[in-house]
């Protein structure tokens, strides 16, 4: 199973602790464990301790049952929270694999699948997709590139649901999945000035809305090792 329900990145993971400390461990309601959170972590509304405790389910840092909410004995080791949450998080390993192909300039499935198809159209497919690595790719992917790439994962109910802002929706979400894979040593965050984004926003590796928030990511050995293990 996986979970849809992502906080935004903490500073440092020992936030992941205190929530899972903050969780009871006799049962209580959803509603008497959003209190807790919101109580003990200083969360800003109802909603935020409500992600947070779906968050440690996936981190399986949490369990729900006919009882209600608890949290488990499991330790919040990093190696434990690195598997749970490329297991259990939606989208989280696909966005991985979303930053390895932007900053080497991979080839996307449709690609893969017309060279497969025609042996001539291989030729074609392999020089373009040559010619067509930009080396800004080197220099780590943006929020909206790695969306790009992982844009036509998002479930189809998530359209339905929100089909005005599924979107920009998806976006921020993507954003957070970036900044939860670097916290936990996947990724690397790159900064870039105003100048640079401005210079690889053409092919959306980079572009100037980039400048705000400031970070680019590239993958770091434990990320591209992680990827090289699932093959």
């Amino acid at each position: 199973m996986r979970f849809k329900m992502l906080p935004a990145p903490p500073a440092d993971l020992d936030r992941v602790r205190e929530a899972q400390r903050a969780v009871p461990l006799v049962p209580g309601d959803e509603q008497d464990c959003c209190a807790r959170l919101q109580r003990r972590l200083g969360f800003p509304s109802r909603d935020v301790s409500r992600t947070w405790l779906t968050f440690l389910r996936a981190l399986e840092l949490a369990r729900e049952t006919d009882a209600g909410f608890s949290r488990t004995d499991r330790e919040p080791t990093v190696e434990h929270l690195r598997r749970s949450f490329l297991d259990h998080v939606l989208l989280a390993p696909e966005t991985l694999a979303a930053v390895a192909a932007v900053t080497t300039g991979g080839e996307d499935d449709a690609s893969t699948a017309e060279m497969d198809t025609d042996s001539t159209a291989e030729t074609d497919v392999d020089s373009t997709a040559e010619t067509d690595v930009d080396p800004t790719a080197q220099r780590g992917a943006s929020v909206d590139a790695v969306f790009g790439r992982i844009r036509e994962a998002v479930p189809t109910y998530e359209h339905h649901k929100n089909p005005d802002t599924w979107e920009s929706i998806w976006r921020d979400r993507t954003a957070d999945l970036l900044g939860w894979l670097a916290l936990l040593g996947f990724l690397e965050s790159v900064d870039v000035d105003a100048d640079d984004a401005a210079d690889a926003g053409a092919d959306g590796v980079a572009d100037a809305g980039d400048a705000a928030d400031g970070d680019r990511y590239v993958l770091t050995d434990r990320g591209r090792a992680t990827l090289d293990a699932e093959g």
